[in-house]
């Protein structure tokens, strides 16, 4: 391990000013939700003359809920539980339906639910228990006080009324939950999950393939050839000061790039954008990744392409004029920060897990619209080092404790993909058995099934819901 002096010295920083801000004023709140909180261990596995706790946020919407009525549990996501209530409007929309009691239970490490406070990451020994196993147990014992507050005679029971919901990764935390601890839950709806994004399930190539098929439904071969074209135009551009300097000016950085290391960043940043901008395709305006208008993604391609360019500096300003429909659609972004990320709690949690037990192996190729790279586990296992004092020594231990593509023996998980959907490269697309299903959603976006209906939808996304209503039904006995 790492020596604390060596971890990023913004990290208590930041905790400090996250832990000073009101949620309401960071998350435009379409659902009303009560906070509660709940003591639960900090390692669940292990025994202690004092046991270690923190308390995990949980969000609750009781309006629908009668008494004896189902427990929907959504299984938190990397990130502030309040944003992914506020995205899954599905629950809320059957809620009334089932007469549900709705749940967001946040991750651990995440939003509010920091194990060691304001020190949760200034020292690699308090990072040690974050994990998909720890999460899990969280999950399990939150449902466990829920069974016992809201179901009376709990002896008499051998299976609850809950199901668990889940998107993107918080999906595949659904979908163990259900397989790790199959008499907390009775089934498991899963959406957008990457289950088979470990090394040797999946081809590393096939999550840019999927961004750049994206690229090429909504915005047609000329965008993908202008992208595909801009990475080495920056790139010699930015081999001395002055091109470094258009580029910082003309891309309204916030700070100038100046060495090698910013103009990987920098890379890195416009390659995160494109990711961001096919998940985020959906066919009306959101705010989840950042404010965008509908289908961003053409949007996006049409301001790249529909004028021309003459040299390579009227190429770098037709991408910063694209760029800022990312940025800045609301107009209030005053720069760009290429070094957002690495200042960002949310990824600095979530990239210690890719480097410890999801790691999932992504690799460019001519084939797609990204910098031809490989897939390099040991400068991987360098830059985890690095950065988290971890080792990586163990590529396959995602595959040992939950199965790999063994799915067969488990039941009652639903898996939904949408065909738009990057991550569906990864995700379960045929039955498995007649109650481990699947349901690839034709033209849709990423967990657009778990968004609340509108009346924009297509007829495959409103077809996912039903399906997901109808596994409801059964495994609820409604039928």
């Amino acid at each position: 391990m790492l020596p604390s002096s060596r971890m990023p010295k913004f990290v208590a920083f930041l905790l400090v000013v996250a832990a000073s801000l009101d949620d309401a004023s960071a998350v435009d709140s379409k659902y009303s939700l009560e906070t509660k909180y709940m003591k639960v261990p900090l390692d669940h596995f292990k025994w202690y003359a004092e046991e270690k706790s923190f308390n995990l946020r949980y969000l609750v919407d009781a309006k629908h809920h009668v008494q004896g009525g189902p427990i929907f549990v959504f299984t938190g996501d990397k990130g502030d539980i309040n944003i992914y209530a506020q995205n899954t409007g599905f629950m809320f929309d059957i809620a009334p339906m089932f007469k549900a009691l709705l749940v967001f239970i946040e991750h651990r490490y995440y939003g509010q639910s920091l194990p060691f406070g304001n020190d949760t990451f200034s020292n690699p020994q308090n990072m040690i228990y974050l994990t998909t196993t720890q999460a899990l147990a969280d999950f399990a014992f939150v449902i466990d006080q829920l069974k016992r507050e809201f179901f009376e005679n709990v002896v008499q029971y051998d299976t609850y009324p809950i199901v668990a919901f889940g998107s993107s990764y918080g999906g595949m935390l659904a979908a163990w939950l259900r397989m790790k601890y199959p008499y907390t839950v009775l089934g498991a709806i899963s959406s957008s999950a990457p289950m088979f994004y470990f090394p040797g399930l999946s081809s590393c190539a096939t999550f840019y393939e999927k961004v750049t098929k994206v690229f090429e439904r909504y915005g047609r071969d000329q965008c993908i050839k202008t992208i595909k074209l801009g990475w080495d135009v920056i790139i010699n551009l930015t081999k001395n000061k002055l091109g470094m300097d258009f580029v910082s000016s003309n891309w309204k950085l916030c700070s100038k790039i100046s060495t090698t290391d910013d103009v990987e960043k920098l890379l890195e940043w416009l390659s995160d954008i494109y990711v961001n901008l096919a998940l985020s395709n959906y066919h009306y305006p959101t705010d989840f990744y950042s404010p965008l208008p509908a289908y961003p993604v053409k949007v996006f391609c049409d301001k790249l392409t529909t004028s021309y360019f003459n040299d390579t500096k009227g190429l770098i300003e037709h991408f910063g004029y694209a760029i800022e429909m990312y940025t800045n659609y609301t107009g209030r972004t005053a720069c760009n920060d290429i070094n957002s990320k690495y200042h960002d709690i949310t990824e600095f949690a979530f990239g210690y897990q890719m480097c410890t037990e999801l790691i999932m192996p992504k690799c460019s190729t001519d084939a797609d619209m990204f910098i031809t790279a490989p897939w390099d586990f040991d400068k991987f296992a360098k830059k985890c080092y690095k950065k988290y004092g971890t080792s990586s020594s163990r590529p396959d231990w995602g595959m040992l404790i939950y199965g790999g593509k063994n799915l067969k023996y488990f039941s009652n998980i639903v898996f939904s993909n949408g065909e738009m959907d990057p991550y569906s490269c990864c995700g379960v697309s045929a039955n498995v058995t007649s109650s481990v299903m699947a349901f690839d959603i034709i033209d849709a976006p990423h967990h657009v099934d778990l968004r609340n209906a509108d009346m924009s939808d297509n007829n495959y996304i409103q077809s996912a819901r039903q399906f997901h209503i109808l596994a409801l039904r059964k495994w609820l006995k409604l039928e």
